[in-house]
């Protein structure tokens, strides 16, 4: 079947291109205000057409450990939660990247700490960018800022993940998980043959081909020092050559501005509005948009820093991307804060007030 172009929520465009991106099996829990990932799902019955699994595991404790299983076994696997749901997967997650199983995870922010609201937020940016369970690790983070890099971003996860042997994390929030555009959804992919699985994934704990390798062990548990250090050390290697390769960004009017603003997701929706505005008032303003959170643009940000006057980062929080882009810029010009808290989006007026204070 060819492109497909519906109007979607971008919790509906993630299930959507769930199915059509060869997905085996997705494990998840109901939790506003990503739901709608898993009802859609439910509604379109993929296991009658593809044969994925969509299972609503009890938990999601319970989902994670469904995806480290799954992953371990060479299966194309996701979950899905908000905020408070993604905290409680941090050990699944930690394992899974010790244990190098690749798998998706898309967190739609909501509002915190603890319960907070269901309301929008970015302040799960520090979890996400930092590993957030135990140990020495990253995860690939990607923030999508539309519905349709919601969907799009569904097969770059997985084949990122896949890549690497990595869990990868799509790190969006309740504004484009809740609105509603025009997405051209992907041809569908086929599911991979078992024999296909083999071939890709000669790591995986899955039964192919015993009799020649012997068994597969999917594990984070090393009990010896010495080995558990040269694992840490293949896997900060493994990073090393992400981060060299695998960043991605997108600027706009940055080549002439005085003043860049900084923002991913949603802000950076506003705040190109916001741009727009401070322009037209005579403020030569550009826009840096992450679209890969880890590994972070260091680099561009700190050549970019290079000719303007100052940076001001935009965030739904209370300012935690703001200290990546003060490492990356070395003091060389200020970097300056701007955020709302408690669900609250920002307006493109306030943006451009904080500009001017600049």
């Amino acid at each position: 079947m060819e492109n497909e172009i519906l109007l979607l929520k971008g919790n509906e465009a993630v299930a959507h291109a769930a199915i059509r991106c060869g997905c085996d099996g997705y494990f998840g829990y109901p939790i506003t205000p990503q739901s709608e990932v898993l009802e859609t799902l439910a509604e379109l019955k993929p296991w009658e057409t593809t044969g994925m699994v969509v299972l609503q595991a009890e938990s999601e404790v319970a989902s994670i450990n469904m995806l480290y299983g799954g992953g371990g076994s060479g299966k194309r696997v996701m979950t899905s939660s908000s905020s408070v749901g993604i905290a409680l997967m941090q050990e699944g997650i930690s394992y899974m990247a010790g244990a190098e199983v690749p798998g998706l995870l898309v967190n739609v922010q909501r509002g915190g700490p603890g319960l907070g609201t269901i309301q929008p937020s970015q302040s799960d940016y520090n979890q996400a960018t930092r590993g957030g369970g135990n140990g020495d690790y990253n995860i690939i983070v990607l923030a999508p800022n539309s519905v349709q890099e919601m969907a799009d971003f569904v097969d770059t996860g997985f084949e990122l993940a896949f890549k690497y042997r990595t869990p990868v994390m799509i790190l969006s929030d309740g504004v484009i998980g809740q609105m509603m555009e025009k997405v051209v959804l992907p041809p569908f992919k086929p599911r991979r043959t078992e024999e296909e699985i083999a071939r890709e994934c000669p790591w995986a704990a899955n039964g192919h081909d015993l009799k020649r390798r012997g068994p597969n062990v999917i594990t984070s548990l090393e009990l010896d020092p010495a080995v558990m250090e040269q694992k840490n050390l293949h896997l900060q290697a493994k990073y090393q050559k992400i981060r060299d390769t695998e960043v991605r960004y997108e600027t706009t009017y940055c080549d002439d501005a005085d003043y860049i603003i900084v923002a991913f997701g949603s802000a950076a929706r506003i705040s190109l509005t916001a741009m727009e505005t401070a322009r037209e008032q005579g403020l030569k303003v550009g826009l840096f948009r992450p679209i890969t959170l880890w590994p972070f643009p260091t680099k561009e940000i700190g050549e970019l820093s290079k000719r303007v006057k100052g940076i001001l980062t935009v965030e739904i929080n209370a300012g935690q991307m703001v200290f990546d882009v003060r490492y990356a810029v070395e003091g060389r010009v200020p970097v300056h804060h701007f955020g709302r808290l408690g669900g609250i989006v920002p307006d493109p007026d306030e943006i451009v007030e904080a500009l001017n204070k600049l």
